[in-house]
């Protein structure tokens, strides 16, 4: 049992450091120096007689006991920042930093292309955006919101549609098309070099395609196997291979003829992106105007 009382600071401290797993990016988002940071760990650590961290001089990770603590001061320090802003919001003018949690894809496609006006349209809002290949759980990590494709959200989240019906494709270059031919039906693929996407966790993104009305799934093959879609999709337009992405994240590409359309009668539409964010009685100002914002900036794109 803690004798002591816990320093509010000191909670505050090792939330930042479980997040980032660097304490000078933790100090740096608290404005204070890397050694307070560790002394202020440290402290913590002296205060519950238990280690939190693994620190070696090249890396921090989370000691089982830290992995707990974060799991629940995560979202208990989201909670209290949501009702201190709800308290003090009598301008009713959103504020704040907010956390996002996000592919490559997403960011691209959805947040990016809007970004200046949303910061035109709130001031004094500040984005903190992790970009990563695997769906964060949001809330053990202090996220405030989380945008990836599908419904498969975690329990203890909201899901809002942030996005109308994605279409998967297979592109290739030119260049590459010209030596190793086009493909004219699914079973074509297995005869190419497809650049495959490894989505973490032990997952691939299956290449699934419609023939004669029907979802077909085809275990391809290749030479490159990549974790972000933008590298899959720069692979390709050098000519590696076919690739599989989201059409509109290649639309740039396919306009300027750096990419071509293959097999296009098998596309398929998948679920659309969705944005998701703790399930909490409150919601922060800041949260609700980012929701409101991109939710219209991307219905009429």
């Amino acid at each position: 049992m803690v004798q002591n009382p816990l320093p509010f600071h000191a909670l505050q401290g090792f939330e930042a450091a479980a997040r980032h797993l660097k304490f000078s990016r933790a100090a740096a988002e608290l404005g204070i120096t890397p050694t307070a940071m560790s002394k202020l760990i440290g402290q913590l650590e002296a205060t519950l007689d238990v280690r939190l961290f693994h620190r070696t001089t090249r890396s921090v990770a989370l000691t089982e006991a830290g992995q707990r603590l974060a799991t629940s001061v995560g979202p208990a320090l989201a909670q209290l920042r949501s009702g201190v802003e709800q308290a003090v919001a009598g301008t009713r003018e959103a504020a704040g930093t907010l956390r996002i949690n996000t592919s490559h894809v997403a960011w691209k496609m959805l947040l990016e292309p809007h970004l200046r006006g949303f910061i035109r349209a709130c001031p004094r809002v500040q984005l903190d955006v992790s970009i990563d290949n695997v769906a964060s759980d949001i809330v053990a990590r202090g996220f405030d919101v989380g945008i990836r494709p599908g419904r498969g959200l975690q329990r203890d989240v909201v899901g809002v549609q942030l996005s109308g019906p994605q279409r998967l494709i297979v592109v290739g270059a030119p260049s590459y098309l010209a030596h190793a031919g086009t493909p004219k039906a699914l079973g074509d693929l297995l005869s190419h070099d497809c650049i495959r996407q490894r989505l973490g966790n032990d997952r691939w993104l299956e290449w699934t395609l419609l023939e004669r009305g029907k979802a077909v799934t085809t275990a391809v093959r290749g030479h490159l196997v990549m974790d972000e879609m933008r590298g899959v999709l720069g692979a390709a337009v050098e000519g590696n291979g076919l690739a599989y992405v989201f059409e509109s994240f290649a639309a740039s590409d396919l306009a300027a003829g750096r990419l071509k359309h293959v097999l296009e009668r098998h596309a398929l539409r998948r679920e659309p992106f969705y944005l998701y964010y703790p399930n909490r009685q409150q919601m922060p100002l800041k949260l609700r105007a980012f929701i409101d914002f991109f939710r219209e900036r991307n219905r009429a794109a």
